[in-house]
C-alpha cells in the first residue's frame, strides 16, 4: 500500500495515516492512497480514524495541478468531490484526528466526516481558496453551507477567513480541540466508544441525516460541468 497513506487494523477501529513527507496535498496520488486505504478500511467493517503528519493534517489540493488548469485540474476537482462524497457516505463512522493546519480541500474534508478533533496551537482550518485566487467549487459551497455554523458561513466561504481549534469549533469544522500530545489518544478512544455502535442502524441513520446534502451534492456537481 503506497506510503502516502497508511493503513493499520487494530481490534476495534482501524487508522489510516496521511503523510508526504510535506504539506499532505491532495494530488492524484494521494488521493488515490486514501482511497485504496478506505478500501481496506471498509473491508474490515470497524470505525476508521484518518489522521494526518505533525503539524499538518492537509494543505488541499496540489496547486501545481490547479494552477495549471485544464483537463488536469477539472479531473482533480472532481476526485476531491468523490472523495469528501466517500466519507459522507462511509459505512462506518469515520473520526478525523485533524493534527495541524486545514486548509481549502483539506478543510473540506473536515466538514464531510463523522466526527472531527483537532489541536490547540499556532495551527489554522479554513476555507482560503479567494485568497489564494480560487472560487470555492459548489461542491464545497454545498458542505459549508450544511455543516458550519450559520454565522460563519459567509464569512468562511466569501472572506477567508481562518480558525485556530477552538474557533474550529465554534464555526463547525471540528467537533472538539485537544493539546496535541492527546489527539491520537483521544480520536482512538472516541473510535473504540463507537465501535459500540449497531452499525447497520448508523449507517441507516446517517444516510438519513444525509439525504438533503448529498442531493445537494449532486446538483453542484452538475453545476460544476457548467460554470465558466
Amino acid at each position: 500500500m503506497s506510503q502516502l497513506a497508511t493503513f493499520a487494523e487494530e481490534e476495534h477501529y482501524s487508522i489510516i495515516s496521511l503523510d508526504d513527507g510535506k504539506a499532505n496535498a491532495l494530488g492524484f496520488a494521494m488521493c488515490e492512497a486514501i482511497n485504496t486505504s478506505l478500501d481496506a478500511a471498509e473491508t474490515a467493517g470497524k470505525v476508521t480514524v484518518i489522521a494526518g503528519r505533525p503539524g499538518k493534517f492537509s494543505a488541499g489540493f496540489d496547486l501545481k495541478v490547479m494552477g495549471q488548469g485544464g483537463d488536469d485540474m477539472v479531473r482533480l476537482l472532481h476526485t476531491g468531490a468523490d472523495l469528501s462524497r466517500r466519507l459522507l457516505q462511509f459505512p462506518y463512522p469515520v473520526v478525523l484526528a485533524v493534527s495541524g493546519h486545514a486548509l481549502a480541500m483539506g478543510a473540506l474534508l473536515t466538514l464531510s466526516a463523522d466526527y472531527r478533533i483537532g489541536i490547540k496551537g499556532p495551527f489554522k482550518i479554513g476555507l482560503n481558496e479567494v485568497a489564494i485566487g480560487m472560487t470555492l467549487p459548489y461542491f464545497g459551497l454545498e458542505l459549508a453551507r450544511a455543516r458550519l455554523q450559520p454565522p460563519h458561513f459567509e464569512t468562511a466561504v466569501g472572506l477567508a477567513r481562518l480558525y485556530d481549534a477552538d474557533g474550529a469549533v465554534d464555526a463547525g469544522f471540528l467537533d472538539e480541540a485537544v493539546a496535541p500530545d492527546d489527539l491520537l489518544a483521544r480520536a482512538t478512544e472516541l473510535a473504540q466508544q463507537l465501535a459500540t455502535l449497531d452499525m447497520k442502524a448508523h449507517r441507516g441513520s446517517k444516510a438519513r441525516v444525509r439525504e438533503p446534502l448529498l442531493a445537494a451534492l449532486s446538483t453542484a456537481f452538475e453545476r460544476e460541468q457548467l460554470a465558466p
